[in-house]
């Protein structure tokens, strides 16, 4: 790959694959319903994701993320302990948001940042609370300026 000193921002590496023609009509339909502008985009975004799990399943890379929860709030006492378990680990933490979407079901997202493991240990722990409906952690490469203690640990 040659460098250009005047665009390093431009600068791509390319790579060819193969694949069957079933699964090449299944890869364009899906480009033109998720809005692509090309192949090569909705590729390097699923290579992107792949990436992301692997840092992930790796356990040491500080990453951000969202836990998403769906609750019912007439539970006794589970608004308290989700409150608790965010001030237990104010420093994965970041910020959280809860709308009330009827009556008695809440939804909540929490900014998280944090090594991976202890992220997808705190999105378990507030799953597995009575009242809870359900949950989600998603993560994804640390695009925040790093606040957890580990991300300054790091040598850059």
């Amino acid at each position: 790959m040659s460098r250009s000193s005047s665009k390093p921002s431009s600068l791509v590496g390319r790579i060819s694959i193969s694949m069957n023609p079933d699964l090449l009509v299944e890869l364009d339909r899906m480009v033109d319903s998720r809005g692509y502008e090309s192949r090569s985009q909705a590729i390097s975004d699923m290579i992107n994701q792949q990436l992301i799990e692997h840092k992930r399943e790796l356990g040491d890379e500080v990453m951000v993320g969202t836990i998403t929860l769906f609750y019912d709030r007439a539970t006794r006492g589970l608004q308290k302990r989700l409150s608790d378990l965010q001030y237990n680990h104010i420093a994965e933490v970041i910020s959280s948001l809860h709308v009330h979407l009827t009556e008695d079901k809440i939804m909540e997202v929490l900014l998280v940042q944090g090594p991976a493991p202890q992220l997808q240990g705190i999105a378990n722990t507030m799953r597995a609370l009575k009242g809870v409906i359900t949950g989600r952690l998603q993560l994804m490469a640390a695009v925040i300026p790093p606040i957890h203690p580990a991300a300054g640990s790091r040598k850059s």
